[in-house]
Order: C-alpha cells, then sequence, then structure tokens
C-alpha cells in the first residue's frame, strides 16, 4: 500500500466541495467508498460490523443504487442533496432503499469511524473494545433498536488486537498524521449532512 489506508481519501476530499461550496455527490460517495473499507481490516470476526455498520440495510445498496441514478441525468445528479431533495417531493425518501436513507446511515457509519479513529488518537492506551465501544456508544447505539444493539455489542467483543489492525492501516505512511488529518477535516461534511437531513426531519430515524 502506497501511503496509508487514509492516502487515497485525504486526496479525494480536497473535490468534495465546488467551486460555490456545495456538495458534490460523486466525489463525496467516492471518499466514503475508499474510507468504508477500513471495517474490512477488522477481520472475518466481525462479520456482524462488516455487513452493514450502520444497521441499516440501504447502506449497502446507496452505491450502486445512486450510481445508476446519476447516471440517467449526471448534471441533475451533479450535487449531493439533488436526490433527495427530489425523493422528499416525491415522498419516496422514506422507503428502505431510497438514497436518502442510505446517505442518513452511511453519514452515522462515517460518524461511528471518525470518532474510533479519535479514541484510536486520543487513547494509546485503550483496546480496539474499548476504542469500538464508545465510539458506538457516541453514535449509531441510539438509533439502534434492541437486536441491532445487542448485535453490535457481541460484535464489538470480537474486535481484533489494536497493534494488528494499526499495522495493518498503515500501510508505507504515517498512518497517525493521515488518522489526524482525516478527523480534522471529513467530520465538517458529515455534519452539513445531518443538518440538511434535519431539515426533512430524517436524522431521528431509527433502525
Amino acid at each position: 500500500m502506497e501511503g496509508s489506508v487514509f492516502t487515497p481519501s485525504l486526496e479525494g476530499m480536497k473535490h468534495i466541495k465546488s467551486p460555490e461550496g456545495e456538495m458534490l455527490a460523486k466525489p463525496y460517495l467516492e471518499v466514503c467508498k475508499l474510507i468504508l473499507p477500513v471495517i474490512d481490516k477488522f477481520g472475518s470476526a466481525m462479520t456482524l460490523v462488516k455487513s452493514d455498520v450502520g444497521g441499516n440495510i440501504s447502506v449497502r445498496y446507496l452505491f450502486p443504487s445512486w450510481e445508476k441514478k446519476y447516471e440517467t441525468d449526471p448534471t441533475k445528479y451533479k450535487y449531493l442533496y439533488n436526490m433527495v431533495k427530489e425523493e422528499v417531493e416525491c415522498k419516496t425518501a422514506m422507503g428502505s432503499s431510497s438514497c436518502t436513507n442510505g446517505l442518513l446511515w452511511l453519514t452515522r457509519a462515517m460518524d461511528f469511524l471518525v470518532e474510533l479513529f479519535r479514541n484510536l488518537l486520543s487513547h494509546p492506551d485503550w483496546t480496539m473494545i474499548e476504542c469500538c465501544t464508545d465510539s458506538y456508544g457516541k453514535t449509531l447505539k441510539k438509533f439502534h433498536g434492541w437486536i441491532a444493539s445487542s448485535s453490535f455489542t457481541v460484535a464489538m467483543k470480537l474486535a481484533p488486537d489494536r497493534k494488528k489492525f494499526m499495522e495493518v492501516i498503515s500501510g508505507s505512511g504515517d498512518v497517525n498524521a493521515d488518522m489526524e488529518k482525516f478527523c480534522s477535516t471529513f467530520p465538517q461534511f458529515l455534519e452539513e449532512n445531518h443538518k440538511f437531513l434535519a431539515n426533512f426531519s430524517l436524522d431521528d430515524m431509527k433502525a
């Protein structure tokens, strides 16, 4: 791996905003696609988390469903929120397979990862279980029902050894420096998503 696991996403974040400051759909989702595979580094024991970190099936279908819709009119769907606005107008935003629902849970999944990275940086003495459990409690837990929460709690106990995990995501780069850059830059995009979705009373949806 050239650089750390964060290297491609750090470059991609430079292109998320248009010159006018609007979120561009394709660059934003591409960055998420680059960073979400970090979950794969948890190993086979984390199947529950890898299959759906957001606790909702729409996360897994967001990328292909969005890409299919995007290709029908790249100009119309250039900006990240255009699909959401259209689905809200058509009253399809609440559907489990909607792009809106997918964006909501993708945002929450990224919230979880950002908090996990922050814990790894701030608490060098914590185990992965401690880092993951704390991150989950701050982000996804409040949106999960009992079954999803219980499954996630079990999965957290199967988290990999912290040292091995860090070695896997480090590659040839300075992983701590890259992780810090990611955590100081990407949350601004997540905050924009939350503010936008809150306008339609969507940010409180639960699994």
